[in-house]
């Protein structure tokens, strides 16, 4: 490819989106830039507080619980307080309780924080998603969800290297870092982005129902989503927790598993663009079964690895499958959401990887015990086919074409005109079109 053809495959991939969109990306990289506890914290507690491994692990457990307890509740912010609002608010309180982290000695002290860090930290992710929702065309939203990953992956590849030369020199300094650059984060939200919840006026309350959890609940296809969502965390997680394990019981080393794992970081930043417009405008169906497929049995070929390039090979297979597999679900997810109640359904579908994040390392930990490894890999291709099967029958109906899009998802051209050109101060975004006032009944928290 040329320079030129690069250029403007580069031009192609980042027009079109607004302002706002790219003041949230910004704050979705520094953020990550200075993601050093998620990175680090087994390290610093075995290592640096000479506590057990066993411990460690309890740690990350309670980290992972707090994520889990902030997914809904986060949601239902979102929808109630506004986007800006949660993201400042969860951001805020990430920066002061990392910092607060640095400082803990005592063994229940730490591991309390912790579950506040994982609490905090996780209760952005529905505001950042609903936001994106709000403020990008549905024809733009997979490749916004697409160039939002690879912000997250590029940023966490940076900090890995340098939360590495930190933690030589302070363990503490990482801790302070992080916060720092969270804190950053939550300046640019309160600055830089706009409120982008639609707000409801007397009429628009009338024409759509009151969307609470009861109604996510009951909403069977999107719960069945949530299912499959959960399934497919399970595998992709089995790079982080079963694949090191495995390879250790294998007689390889660390750094044998740090060089096959960096392939995953190196694909997702050189690759997640250009595929992202491949797969653009083409069916989420196909692409979500083709995806589940590739993920399973991609982590199901590890059982036949036998030495470093066979791994990193099995890892390009499965990562294929994660730059494909993340922008459509999280796109999918959108399709699905009433534009008045995206915040509690994205709560909703980062509860299933919240779960998951729990799960999987229980599930990798009793199968490579019981069994063996080459089990736990059989039981992710078993996984990935099961999802395939269960996006095939879930999607059979769903609308393909973007007018269809916009009438599922509720959006208005209103919605997205005034989210793009309104101050960072506005209250909001109606849902009823550009001069529709904002009334003090509208503005009330909605159940």
């Amino acid at each position: 490819m040329s320079v030129a053809s690069l250029r403007r495959a580069v031009t192609e991939s980042v027009s079109g989106l607004p302002k706002a969109f790219w003041w949230l990306w910004t704050s979705t990289l520094v953020n990550r830039l200075g993601a050093f506890v998620a990175t680090f914290m087994a390290l610093y507690l075995t290592l640096d507080r000479g506590y057990s491994a066993s411990y460690a692990g309890l740690v990350a457990a309670l980290h992972g619980l707090g994520g889990v307890v902030s997914s809904i509740g986060a949601g239902v912010m979102t929808d109630r307080l506004g986007r800006r609002p949660t993201l400042l608010i969860a951001q805020a309180s990430t920066a002061v309780s990392v910092a607060v982290l640095g400082f803990m000695e005592h063994p229940i002290a730490i591991a309390g924080v912790a579950f506040f860090v994982g609490m905090a930290s996780n209760a952005s992710r529905p505001a950042v998603q609903a936001m994106m929702a709000d403020i990008v065309r549905p024809e733009d939203r997979v490749r916004a969800f697409s160039l939002n990953y690879w912000a997250i992956n590029l940023g966490f590849a940076i900090s890995s290297a340098g939360a590495g030369f930190i933690a030589s020199y302070s363990y503490l300094a990482g801790f302070l870092i992080e916060a720092a650059m969270t804190m950053v984060c939550a300046i640019v939200v309160f600055v830089k982005l706009p409120e982008s919840r639609p707000v409801r006026t007397a009429s628009g309350k009338e024409a759509e129902p009151v969307v609470g959890l009861g109604t996510v609940l009951r909403d069977g296809r999107f719960m069945g989503v949530v299912g499959l969502s959960f399934l497919v965390a399970l595998i992709f997680q089995q790079g982080s927790v079963g694949l090191p394990v495995a390879m250790g019981a294998a007689g390889f080393t660390p750094a044998d598993y740090g060089l096959a794992i960096a392939v995953n970081g190196v694909m997702i930043v050189a690759l997640q663009i250009p595929v992202t417009r491949f797969i653009e405008h083409r069916d989420p169906q196909r692409l979500l079964v083709i995806s589940s497929v590739v993920a399973g049995y991609g982590f199901g070929l590890t059982a036949f690895a036998g030495s470093v390039g066979v791994f990193a090979l099995t890892v390009c297979v499965w990562t294929l499958a994660e730059i494909v597999n993340a922008p459509t679900q999280t796109g999918l997810v959108v399709r699905l959401s009433p534009v008045h109640g995206r915040g509690r359904y994205q709560g909703m579908y980062t509860l299933s990887w919240a779960v998951a994040s729990l799960v999987a390392p229980l599930m990798s930990g009793f199968t490579i015990d019981r069994f063996g490894a080459e089990w736990l890999w059989g039981a992710c291709a078993v996984l990935g086919t099961v999802a395939a099967v269960g996006y095939w029958a879930l999607m059979r109906e769903l609308p393909e074409d973007d007018e269809a899009v916009r009438k599922l998802s509720g959006d208005d051209e209103a919605v997205r005109k005034l989210s793009e050109d309104s101050p960072a101060g506005s209250g909001g975004v109606s849902a009823a079109g550009p001069a529709a006032p904002r009334t003090d009944s509208a503005a009330a928290p909605r159940p």
